[in-house]
């Protein structure tokens, strides 16, 4: 077995690519909630921000097909270029190639539409190319079927690569509760993106440890109603 697969991620040894997070490629999206998609997929990227994952974001066909990458996943990314290309494998592009050689991290997260089709060939093809460790995050990607995206992921287990989830990513970097410079980042990103696991953390706060209760906002505090 390769040792090295046996390594947990960390912030020091990844590096993340988000493949086509693009509109009309999540239209042909059936096998998630189009809206749990988004969700992870922005929660995965501001996880990304606040470890400092070396991050590459690639489009496909911006202006005649798939349009411009989600608003959201820019807004965690604003001065990260956008690698357009042609071909439906990334690895194809030698300027995602490149991004990705210059980071010098075997193991790469991987975060794209469709699974069956962009996803597999990218991962596919670096396996093939490289020594890379490609880790599929199957909740931050979508296939145009529950079996497109089932039978995509088996064949890339069959292949080699790992299979994880974006939370599983975001605690797998984060690691230990006493790393305090990312823990009030973390469960930020927990309470938006992580449903019943984030109504837990905010419960806790307010009620066990006594905290203010918080608007959407997350700035006004809001008063206790009176009891009557």
């Amino acid at each position: 077995m390769n040792k090295s697969i046996l390594e947990v991620l960390t912030p020091e040894n990844s590096q993340i690519i988000f493949i086509d997070q693009q509109p009309q490629m999540a239209f042909g999206v059936q096998s998630i909630d189009r809206q749990t998609l988004k969700n992870n997929v922005v929660g995965l990227a501001k996880a990304a921000k606040v470890f400092n994952i070396p991050t590459t974001i690639t489009t496909v066909e911006t202006d005649s097909f798939s349009g411009h990458t989600f608003p959201e996943l820019l807004d965690v990314f604003p001065n990260q270029p956008l690698l357009e290309r042609t071909s439906m494998n990334s690895w194809d592009d030698q300027k995602v190639r490149d991004s990705l050689a210059k980071n010098n991290r075997k193991k790469i997260i991987v975060s794209g539409l469709w699974t069956e089709v962009c996803n597999l060939t990218f991962a596919l093809s670096a396996l093939h190319d490289t020594d890379y460790e490609i880790y599929m995050v199957a909740d931050a990607s979508g296939g145009t079927s529950k079996e497109a995206h089932d039978y995509a992921m088996q064949r890339m287990i069959q292949a080699g690569v790992i299979p994880v989830t974006w939370q599983q990513v975001l605690l797998e970097w984060q690691r230990d509760w006493a790393k305090r410079d990312s823990y009030d980042a973390v469960m930020d990103i927990v309470r938006e993106h992580s449903g019943a696991y984030g109504m837990g953390v905010d419960y806790a706060y307010t009620m066990v440890h006594k905290a203010p209760q918080r608007t959407q906002s997350q700035h006004e505090v809001v008063a206790p109603v009176p009891a009557k």
